[in-house]
């Protein structure tokens, strides 16, 4: 879930807490430093984009992208999917590996809204994965055919990159996905510095489903399959 910039204003105290968890410089590793993974299915980045240009807007509302921002972000409704433009924030959340827990991310919590097939948390660092705003008057996701495990296409930087949806966020606050998602796409993953200012697109593909939600090779042809739809029907 979205943390960094909510808490970070929360007063000295969070602020010295975060100081005292922050690792060394080098600490998380390579985080950030991997290249990316190759183009994942086939269809470009490109063709997507070329898609969701416009926006018939079917949120009651727009979203913050941080905490300090205005709401600017509306979500758009597309023939077969749902899409929005925001940034990246990094969600480090679910089960402890070595690049997410407590020291590597002040604010992390050991649970994901959804999870493994097995029950435990999903795992931010090898699932590509997308958060999505808890329901609110603002825009319920269920309402529009969104669920855990349903297909996302993430576009950034001519790159797409297939994930589930794996978490919940706050309420009013939209651009958010898991240390993998980021990491496939040339985006530092680290949970407290990381993430993308802008030109992210995420596209929702409506009552689409991965099992086990823990498979990325699902997801991307899963993904594939509803992205050359995506193509054909809009």
């Amino acid at each position: 879930m979205r943390k960094r910039l909510a808490l970070a204003t929360a007063g000295a105290a969070a602020t010295l807490l975060a100081a005292l968890l922050t690792p060394a410089a080098g600490a998380a590793g390579t985080a950030g430093t991997s290249p990316r993974s190759p183009q994942e299915g086939s269809v470009t980045a490109a063709q997507l984009l070329a898609k969701v240009g416009g926006c018939s807007q079917i949120s009651n509302g727009r979203y913050r992208t941080d905490e300090e921002t205005t709401a600017t972000v509306p979500v758009c409704g597309a023939n077969g999917a749902v899409f929005w433009k925001a940034d990246m924030d990094i969600d480090c959340d679910g089960q402890v590996t070595a690049q997410c827990n407590w020291d590597t991310d002040p604010w992390f919590q050991d649970d994901t809204a959804f999870h493994q097939s097995d029950g435990r948390p999903l795992n931010s660092e090898t699932l590509p994965y997308v958060v999505v705003p808890s329901p609110s008057g603002t825009w319920d996701y269920r309402g529009a055919g969104i669920k855990g495990g349903g297909v996302v296409a993430v576009v950034y930087g001519g790159r797409v990159e297939y994930a589930v949806v794996g978490d919940t966020g706050p309420t009013a606050i939209i651009g958010e996905a898991s240390y993998a998602t980021a990491q496939a796409l040339g985006i530092d993953p680290d949970p407290e510095t990381g993430g993308a200012e802008t030109g992210v697109t995420y596209i929702l593909f409506k009552n689409s489903s991965v099992s086990p939600i823990e498979s990325h090779a699902k997801a991307v042809s899963v993904g594939d399959a509803l992205a050359r739809q995506f193509l054909a029907n809009n």
